[in-house]
């Protein structure tokens, strides 16, 4: 089948990190780490597992920020996954090839990944947190039936959807309710992590909520608040005019621009009528700010402007990823500020009812409560990989947001993107 493989090669990552200098079509270029080949069918690693044709893979963040070598080697990620991979875990597919031990799942059922490798994948007893449905946190990523790996994508057993066909446990398979396009589904991945961030660490009623960044993740949460907090109210902060015209759309109060920073901090400032104390040099501080900060982001910029802009014991919610830089950080302990790690997703709980992540996404679209097709701005053939990353890498002049590989089939290799309607 085809597909792209990522290759942890020390030339490749070398020569693709000296010609990024001068190019960013270096990081899918000829030599660089990531490539697209034929590779044999993914095999079954238990009887519990089932093949699925890729019909929509999403491309995360994660996923083209390992490809722009937006990382470190200390990262200590790096001891939980496994080459080579096939990225891509955002997938919809169809089942194919059913294991002879998978009872939940049957040939030419449309179904979703949950890519979380823990231990029912595995073929492991559950540990204490996969008991809790607390299925990213799980303790066995390095054990089991598959290769070191926190999720499909990053094991070399386990992989992904940039590929014709993906190899799941039966378990990872969701089905999708009749009525829900595919379109809408790809999506139920990016939807759970910012569902899981927001359900750990909700707002109050009539409090301000701080939405930092408005790519996918961000105009997740945006639907995420009007459906579940309406009496919120919704700040966002957008780095490009595409992606404020979208969490206008998607229902943000308001919309602040990112930069320049003082401003933004002002601006917040006037709006929550804090009083603000201003430092010999730098950025000023608000005293009584934004009640919590979901930063979709996560640099060192974004997480210090947030611990600025909250209020005595705010809360800052970390849900983006990017690699640690030194900031000023004396707000964190003057003002008693939360800050709060969210990763991933698993069985969530709303209103007394516990269901998975997914599930709930897909409950809330058949309730008409959400609808985030309108951020899938781009489609490309898997052959068009490079043109797909590219637009990712300067979202601002594509006007990307979520970008979608639709065929993989064996058409030519530099076939042109084809871009969804403008919004």
């Amino acid at each position: 089948m085809r597909a792209l493989v990522y290759e942890s090669s020390l030339p490749r990552l070398a020569a693709t990190h000296l010609l990024s200098r001068l190019t960013p079509r270096a990081y899918v270029g000829p030599l660089a780490p990531i490539r697209l080949a034929e590779v044999p069918d993914p095999a079954l690693p238990a009887p519990d597992w089932a093949v699925a044709r890729t019909v929509l893979c999403g491309l995360c963040g994660s996923d083209y920020k390992q490809v722009f070598l937006n990382g470190s080697t200390d990262n200590p990620m790096t001891g939980l996954i496994s080459f080579p991979q096939i990225l891509g875990h955002e997938v919809v597919a169809v089942i194919d090839e059913p294991g002879p031990a998978v009872r939940r799942r049957k040939v030419g059922e449309r179904v979703v990944l949950n890519p979380w490798l823990s231990c029912e994948p595995r073929g492991l007893p559950p540990c204490r947190w996969c008991r809790r449905g607390d299925l990213a946190q799980c303790l066995n990523f390095t054990h089991g039936v598959a290769l070191p790996g926190i999720h499909s994508g990053n094991s070399a057993t386990a992989t992904g959807g940039f590929a014709e066909r993906v190899p799941a446990h039966e378990s990872q398979w969701i089905a999708i309710p009749d009525g829900i396009s595919d379109e809408a589904a790809v999506l139920a991945d990016p939807f759970s992590v910012s569902l899981h961030a927001i359900l750990r660490n909700p707002p109050a009623p009539g409090e301000t909520a701080l939405v930092y960044g408005a790519g996918t993740l961000g105009l997740c949460a945006v639907q995420i608040l009007r459906a579940l907090h309406p009496e919120v109210e919704i700040v966002v902060v957008a780095r490009y005019p595409h992606q404020a015209r979208l969490a206008e759309k998607l229902g943000a109060h308001r919309l602040l621009r990112h930069r320049p920073t003082r401003a933004l901090l002002e601006t917040l400032a006037e709006m929550t009528g804090s009083e603000v104390a201003r430092p010999w040099r730098g950025l000023p501080m608000l005293l009584d700010g934004v009640d919590v900060v979901y930063d979709t982001v996560s640099s060192a910029e974004t997480l210090e402007v947030g611990l600025r802009a909250l209020r005595y014991r705010g809360r800052l919610v970390v849900i983006g990823v990017e690699p640690p830089r030194r900031f000023e950080w004396t707000p964190l302990y003057f003002k008693e500020i939360s800050i709060v790690g969210s990763n991933g997703f698993g069985i969530e709980e709303i209103g007394g009812r516990r269901q998975h992540a997914m599930e709930w996404y897909f409950e809330l679209l058949q309730e008409g409560r959400v609808d985030l097709t309108p951020i899938v701005t781009h489609r490309f053939a898997l052959g068009a990989y490079r043109q797909a990353f590219l637009a990712c890498y300067d979202q601002g002049r594509a006007q990307a947001v979520k970008v979608l590989f639709d065929d993989f089939g064996p058409g030519p290799g530099a076939v042109p993107g084809s871009p969804a309607p403008a919004v």
